[in-house]
């Protein structure tokens, strides 16, 4: 049975900083709905019991950044593939910071550093909800991926802007991600 909260308990802290994956979600006005899988330790972060933080690193695109110009409406999604079934979503507002951002510069601490950040997403939180999470299967972690940090790091600074100039200046519908100052 699904329960609401206003904000983030201290038990569904601890559910949320034992989970290996979240699952992020964001839509504009127009255009295809995005839903990205994001994983890789210490890249969540809970501020408070209202906002969290993640950090985007390089991908295929720059979905999230385009969608949260748009409309900033965001679901972030936990479930638990391990021990007790929970599933739980942040619904929010965010915001979109790029390292030229005072913001960016205000919150990187909480982060380590990755090859091939691209931004932090600060995440406003209205409401929180819980369901049951039956139907989600028991899965085993084995462990983290390395192939995005190694290939960060081969590509260095001056390479992992290029990409970006390439492929996360606009979203897959032609949305503006600001990834570069205008």
């Amino acid at each position: 049975m699904a329960k609401f909260y206003t904000e983030i308990t201290p038990e569904l802290q601890s559910f949320i900083e034992e989970q290996k994956i979240f699952f992020v979600a964001t839509a504009a006005a127009k255009g295809r709905i995005n839903l990205s899988p994001k994983g890789l330790a210490d890249t969540f972060k809970i501020i408070d019991e209202n906002t969290v933080l993640w950090l985007n690193l390089t991908g295929s695109g720059n979905e999230t950044a385009a969608h949260v110009l748009q409309n900033n409406r965001m679901t972030i999604m936990f479930c638990s593939f391990e021990g007790k079934p929970l599933i739980l979503r942040l619904y929010g507002t965010a915001a979109v910071y790029h390292e030229r951002d005072t913001q960016f510069q205000n919150y990187k601490h909480h982060f380590p550093e990755i090859p091939g950040t691209r931004q932090i997403v600060e995440m406003t939180i209205d409401s929180v909800q819980t369901s049951c999470g039956y139907a989600v299967p028991f899965m085993d972690f084995k462990e983290e991926r390395q192939q995005l940090n190694s290939w960060a790091e081969k590509q260095g600074k001056e390479r992992i802007e290029k990409y970006w100039k390439e492929k996360n200046v606009k979203s897959i519908d032609g949305l503006e991600t600001k990834i570069f100052r205008e």
